[in-house]
């Protein structure tokens, strides 16, 4: 894991993700990319395109970056090669673009929750990232002083497609030499009898090499309880899933459940996209 990418607006939730992106760079020796993304007020966007004052614009870029020079100069980043980016875009469009730049392994984003639509990459922006990303994204809802990923949680169909994200997951997780806990969330509305359930689990895990996992079949009633309630259960330190883009979920994720996951669970949650 050669390049971390933090996008932040500056707020306490932004700074949560930032130090858990800190204490896993150093686990690696990974250089922190801290992205800012400058979009300003309606109608300043369109004076730009008809002629916003250049002072004005710059002077939107130069208050930005003070603040992230002064982000770069917390004690929790020494020893860490950090490089800064203010980019005037839109987040979705602007993270995306930086992180096929710079070659980007991980997103590391704050959010807390559902009442966080207001904020620049908090809460909507965040779940549009966490949608659309090609690259795994760790969301962090609050202050993890000792980060780790002690035990990780994979909620699956354990289908042909998820193979390409749990690969992902799995490079994550030698970081932190974690026990995975492979888990099949069943509900009323995707019923499968354990035989059936536990037979894909296990054709899906003899597929890879790894020794360190349980698998289990979980009951609720439906997949997002099923999958946070599982998590607390187990004393969980990551839930990971995967995400299918704009269309939504594999067959196993009807819904938007990776939205509902990053407002709902106070756990992180990784995405990883098929």
């Amino acid at each position: 894991m050669k390049r971390i990418l933090v996008p932040t607006d500056f707020s306490e939730h932004a700074e949560d993700a930032l130090k858990v992106a800190t204490q896993i760079a150093k686990k690696n020796n990974s250089e922190i990319i801290i992205l800012h993304m400058l979009e300003l007020p309606h109608q300043t966007n369109d004076a730009i395109l008809g002629g916003i004052s250049i002072p004005e614009s710059m002077l939107f870029m130069k208050k930005a970056n003070e603040m992230l020079d002064k982000i770069s100069e917390k004690p929790y980043l020494d020893g860490i090669e950090v490089t800064e980016i203010v980019k005037m875009d839109k987040p979705i469009h602007g993270i995306t673009q930086i992180s096929k730049e710079h070659d980007i392994d991980l997103i590391v984003m704050g959010s807390h929750g559902s009442s966080g639509v207001e904020e620049l990459l908090i809460g909507s922006n965040t779940e549009k990232v966490v949608r659309n990303s090609e690259i795994p994204v760790l969301v962090i809802k609050n202050d993890i002083p000792n980060f780790t990923a002690a035990n990780v949680v994979f909620a699956s169909d354990f289908s042909e497609e998820a193979k390409k994200p749990f690969e992902k997951l799995l490079n994550f997780t030698k970081l932190f030499d974690s026990k995975i806990h492979l888990v099949n969330i069943c509900t009323p509305n995707s019923f499968k009898p354990t035989h059936v359930a536990e037979e894909a689990i296990n054709e899906f895990v003899d597929q890879f090499n790894i020794s360190n996992y349980t698998t289990q079949t979980y009951n609720d009633t439906n997949i997002e309880k099923g999958i946070i309630n599982f998590a607390n259960r187990i004393n969980a330190d990551i839930i990971g899933m995967c995400t299918h883009g704009r269309t939504g979920f594999a067959h196993f994720f009807n819904g938007s459940i990776s939205e509902g996951l990053v407002n709902h669970a106070v756990r992180p949650v990784i995405t990883l996209k098929i």
